[in-house]
């Protein structure tokens, strides 16, 4: 604008200002006529010209209607419309419609005549911020501490990356064409899920420094752990190498059983990041992305014949990227910091030693008489082992940091637990070397724990409190528990049972002698008189029972036995109640 068209403008909000109520609209009419143009763009004239005064602040400014209970539903409601990565699927609009249907919140005001209405979109979303409960105040990353590490080699971490640009057809390595595989054809990737390119990277927390390996295929135990030994070998004309104190990783392949056990031979201590949590290892993460940008970044520019000549060229692009880049928290180049470790702090492997523990399981053996058991040719001393007993027998492993040294594999407790035990030594006559000499000294053997079982056991018998006493009671052939404890007492506990009568048949002799006199049959009357006379009181149920089992008569001899079942059946009817 020309110094006239400002001038024009002042002249304009000069009128304005001088204009009554009402006569504002007039003065824009005018203006907007005399300068030909919209009432909209001398609106946008005249800020850009005079200096507005600041809008008044509303009286209600800063005040929330929205009660806490229900800002709490709706933020409840609006937590729960994110998926997994990130995407927001509902809106405050949508929270409000499906809460306030529900009946759960009403999200009302009452106006200054009293009229209630519903608050608007933005009134509930400043209300949740002034509660502190929007998703985007309650999504944002929590506080952390701070990590460090102690030393070089301290901490190593250690992550893996599926490459979505190259895999390993035939050949050669090959590019992902974004034309043949991208999200709306995940068949051709299914297709080379075996020929995909897993860049394994492990970093030094302490000095930065970073190792890039690639292995074909996705991520596994075997994958993981080849990564992990090339690291620890030593290299010609490289840094950071050797056992790590500490590795740290994300839940998945390294938390199996037998990678833990790997870690476990090489006194590494496993640090597992909590899920969700990838700040943790933020380190290694940087390094993938310096190691795509900074090296993979000239696959395209070259032939890349195998992953054998990739990490060729890694290891070249390593021992330079570490020795020239400068590490900004530390101020000197990674291998230089990492120079600084010291021959404590720096744990050699034996690297074919340590491949075996990945094909090899723990071995069973027994242990002798002398606490020592037979492995891999040598004999090893396994006095040191908790509860060992003679012969009973111990999952024996490999020490790849210790030739000499091997390890008792431990899981009494319910985890795998890995005891070092130390070869037998001889001397030149083939004697083992910490033997007592005949005649000259007497070395004793701790007391293992069928040991201790046993004296216990023998103190607890003869009511000793020392094992001593325990022998003298035995050799003067004192009674076990001082003659206490009755071993028959067991048979004075019979139970209570009461044992009823039970009917049985009477046994007819086959064969009678020739002298034999036949028994008198008395008829029904003369059975009931002689039982009369025996002292029995008969009734009707008395007569029909004996014409019931004697229809033919009773013979004389049966009267004794016939009173007995009578007697029987007339107490067996007061027990039952009947």
């Amino acid at each position: 604008m020309g110094p006239a068209m400002i001038e024009a403008l002042l002249d304009v909000q000069a009128r304005l200002q001088a204009a009554g109520h009402g006569g504002r609209g007039a003065v824009m009419e005018d203006a907007s006529r005399r300068l030909q143009m919209s009432r909209a763009t001398l609106h946008r004239k005249l800020k850009e010209v005079v200096v507005q005064a600041p809008r008044k602040r509303r009286v209600d400014a800063g005040a929330v209607t929205l009660p806490r209970a229900e800002a709490e539903v709706i933020s409840a409601v609006l937590m729960e419309g994110y998926r997994a990565n990130d995407k927001k699927i509902m809106s405050v609009k949508k929270a409000l419609e499906i809460v306030r249907a529900d009946g759960r919140a009403r999200a009302e005001a009452v106006d200054a005549d009293g009229v209630i209405r519903p608050l608007s979109d933005s009134a509930v979303a400043r209300a949740l911020r002034h509660y502190r409960l929007h998703p985007e105040q309650l999504r944002r990353p929590a506080p952390a501490v701070p990590l460090r590490s102690l030393h070089p080699n301290d901490v190593w971490q250690i992550d893996a990356s599926i490459s979505t640009l190259f895999y390993v057809p035939d050949g050669g390595v090959a590019d992902m064409s974004p034309a043949e595989f991208y999200k709306n054809k995940p068949g051709n990737f299914e297709k080379i899920k075996r020929q995909r390119l897993t860049r394994w990277a492990i970093t030094c927390h302490t000095s930065g420094s970073i190792f890039a390996y690639y292995t074909a295929g996705g991520e596994s135990i075997a994958s993981m752990a080849e990564a992990l030994l090339a690291a620890m070998g030593e290299r010609p004309g490289h840094q950071m190498y050797g056992a790590p104190w500490h590795l740290m990783m994300d839940p998945g392949v390294g938390a199996t059983a037998a990678f833990r056990r790997l870690l476990s031979c090489l006194q590494i201590k496993q640090v597992v990041n909590g899920v969700g949590n990838p700040r943790a290892k933020g380190q290694v993460e940087g390094a993938h992305n310096i190691i795509e940008c900074d090296f993979e970044s000239g696959f395209k520019l070259a032939h890349v014949p195998s992953i054998g000549w990739i990490n060729e060229q890694a290891m070249r692009w390593m021992r330079w990227f570490n020795s020239t880049r400068v590490h900004s928290r530390t101020g000197v180049t990674r291998w230089a910091k990492w120079m600084e470790i010291t021959a404590e702090q720096l744990r050699l492997v034996d690297v074919a030693l340590a491949r075996q523990l990945l094909t090899k399981e723990p071995v069973e053996r027994p242990v002798n008489q002398h606490l020592q058991v037979q492995f891999d040719g040598a004999l090893w001393s396994v006095k040191a082992v908790p509860n060992v007993m003679v012969g009973e027998k111990l999952s024996v492993t490999w020490n790849p940091l210790r030739p000499d040294a091997a390890f008792v594999l431990d899981r009494s407790g319910g985890e795998e637990v890995l005891i070092e035990i130390p070869k037998v030594a001889f001397d030149e006559h083939g004697f083992v070397e910490d033997g007592a000499a005949i005649g000259r000294e007497y070395k004793g053997v701790a007391d293992t724990v069928a040991d201790t079982h046993r004296k216990a056991l023998e103190r607890l018998a003869t009511g000793t409190q020392s094992d001593t006493e325990a022998r003298a009671a035995r050799k003067a052939k004192a009674t076990p528990f001082g003659g206490t404890l009755d071993p028959y007492k067991h048979l004075d506990d019979v139970p209570d049972v009461i044992a009823l009568p039970r009917r049985g048949t009477e046994l007819t002799p086959a064969v009678r002698t020739a002298s034999a006199v036949p028994a008198q049959v008395l008829t029904h009357f003369q059975a009931a008189q002689a039982l009369l006379r025996a002292g029995m009181t008969l009734t009707a149920e008395t007569h029909a029972r004996i014409a019931e089992w004697y229809p033919d008569g009773v013979p004389e001899t049966d009267i004794d036995q016939l009173q007995r079942r009578l007697t029987t059946r007339a107490g067996l009817r007061v027990v039952g109640g009947e």
